[in-house]
């Protein structure tokens, strides 16, 4: 099993919501979150003042998904959260030891 974390816009959470649940995924974990990459934030401009926004928001999904299906849902969140912009997020899959389902006390993939 696998966790894929992903870190998207704001604006891209209903796409890459629809393209995991067309790819048979409906179980997901949404999080609002604040950060920066290698761009540091952004400088705007309001009333004629300059200012610098550091952390920007962001939405981090988390999806636990079986060996087999990692490369289908990871390929259908970049395909849904691409801008080509700088800022478009950040996917990382780690390796999952354990899931158990606490209503029926199942483990492993039958939890998911």
């Amino acid at each position: 099993m696998r966790k894929i974390e992903a870190v998207i816009r704001p604006e891209k959470l209903d796409d890459v919501r629809k393209a995991i649940e067309a790819v048979g995924y409906p179980g997901i974990t949404i999080t609002e979150a604040e950060g920066h990459g290698k761009q540091k934030g952004v400088v705007q401009q309001w009333r004629g003042e300059t200012y610098r926004v550091e952390f920007l928001p962001k939405i981090k999904l988390e999806i636990i998904v079986g060996d087999a299906d990692v490369e289908q849902i990871v390929q259908a969140i970049i395909k849904a959260a691409k801008t080509g912009s700088v800022g478009d997020g950040k996917i990382f899959v780690s390796d999952v030891r354990d899931v158990i389902k606490i209503r029926t006390g199942e483990r492993g993939d039958a939890a998911l």
